[in-house]
């Protein structure tokens, strides 16, 4: 008996449906390759653009004529299951779906799929509060080399444009004993790389005052693992203490995903974000006081309600000034609950195809001369494996995520070495291992 899982959106939901494969292989299953050789489907959903319910039902139709050929199971889950109108459309259109889950209720699914076939009916179960913290699920991890951690759950922020408190709920953190001693196995395990995740990383409450910058130094003392990133992190969140404890650690990477939605303070405000123009330039200009050698990604929606031209100029002004290192680009498309469904001064879908062009425009522009200056350097690369493209060329990552390609011997797979980076090749760098 095999699975699949079709796994949409964030980091988050990676890590989900890791859990999700953990629990079906200890249930027996193993992993199908495609969906159609597959006897349980798992969709794990998201629902932050809005073309995400289209690609769903889109997927579900496909395995409509298929589902008996493999007496196929087909369960939906994520932040989708917990929309109303969505459960009610797939009830109503696409109602050979099996199993109908939701973000609260994840560790359920197995009792959700027996129960299925031992009734033979279909099964919802969506919680419309926020679940517990479950911890000591199985997992079948997607890499050898990194890893997904949650530390937290849910939101409490309420963005205008996000639809995540509705779907993840309320802030719930886990333990810090819980997060260490889950990272301290892994580096037994030999990982050497983590990625912590959360909708909002640096609201972490571990309770009695301990916060993230704690869990920061605590993680940076485990042997064994060399690379420690982070996201999200929100901008009025982003204290001294956090920015203190990444300078002064050895494993924390000197690269901040901070998200800045819009650089202009009046469409801020309509986010309602709590920060303006002003204050994220601050904070930039006192993390690399801090952290010299610091590197910015982040996120921009343009042609979110009431954006006028001198709002996204504002916006570009921003980008030039802080100079990210990678700027991930989104066109506002209205999400259904959300404060900014009803707004007013919607953008002509044109308008917003042409400010979005011109940001990415300037973007790519930067990134371009950005890479650029890698060239000459020595960066510390932890090898992922072999290219894609390419079996007789490792490839690995900066701890600045470039992608580093070289040549070099298996053995080094799994390693973080130092690469001597040759020339630059618009997304990717090409190295020489550094001989000691």
């Amino acid at each position: 008996m095999k699975y699949f899982i079709n796994t949409m959106g964030c980091k988050l939901n990676e890590n989900d449906s890791e859990k999700i494969a953990g629990m079906l292989v200890e249930m027996g299953y193993e992993e199908a390759s495609a969906p159609q050789d597959a006897n349980i489907v798992v969709f794990n959903t998201c629902c932050i653009r809005e073309n995400a319910e289209e690609k769903l039902f889109g997927k579900l139709g496909e395995l409509k004529n298929i589902k008996a050929k493999n007496n196929m199971i087909i369960c939906v889950g994520g932040c989708m299951s917990q929309e109303q109108h969505v459960v009610d459309k797939i009830k109503q259109s696409y109602n050979f779906v099996d199993v109908i889950f939701g973000t609260h209720n994840l560790h359920k699914l197995p009792e959700m799929i027996e129960q299925r076939i031992e009734e033979n009916k279909k099964q919802i179960d969506v919680w419309d509060i926020d679940g517990i913290v479950v911890e000591n699920l199985p997992i079948k991890r997607t890499s050898e080399k990194n890893a997904l951690v949650t530390i937290m759950y849910g939101c409490n922020n309420f963005c205008s444009y996000c639809i995540v408190p509705y779907t993840r709920g309320r802030e719930r953190s886990r333990k810090p004993e819980d997060i260490l001693s889950e990272i301290k196995k892994l580096a037994a395990d030999g990982y050497k790389e983590i990625m912590l995740l959360g909708q909002n990383v640096n609201s972490y409450n571990g309770g009695e005052g301990y916060n993230f910058a704690n869990l920061l130094r605590d993680i940076d003392k485990i042997e064994g693992i060399d690379i420690v990133r982070f996201m999200s992190p929100h901008p009025k969140d982003f204290t001294d203490d956090v920015i203190d404890a990444i300078a002064e650690s050895k494993s924390v990477c000197k690269v901040i995903h901070l998200p800045l939605q819009s650089g202009s303070s009046n469409v801020l405000k309509l986010m309602n974000r709590k920060y303006t123009k002003e204050h994220y330039l601050n904070l930039v200009d006192k993390i690399r006081a801090k952290v010299p050698d610091v590197y910015f990604t982040t996120d921009i929606i343009v042609g979110f309600p009431g954006e006028t031209e001198e709002d996204f100029e504002e916006t570009l002004d921003v980008v030039r000034k802080v100079d990210f290192e990678q700027v991930f680009m989104f066109i506002y498309s209205v999400r259904k609950g959300t404060a900014a469904e009803k707004m007013d001064g919607h953008i002509p879908e044109e308008i917003k195809s042409e400010r979005f062009n011109r940001l990415k425009e300037l973007a790519d522009s930067m990134t371009t001369e950005s890479i650029k200056k890698y060239v000459g350097t020595v960066q510390k690369v932890l090898v992922e494996g072999e290219s894609k493209t390419n079996s007789d060329v490792l490839t690995g990552r900066t701890r600045s995520n470039r992608i580093v390609n070289f040549i070099g011997d298996r053995s080094l797979i799994g390693k973080e070495i130092d690469i001597e980076i040759t020339s630059e090749h618009a997304w990717y760098l090409k190295g020489n291992v550094v001989i000691d």
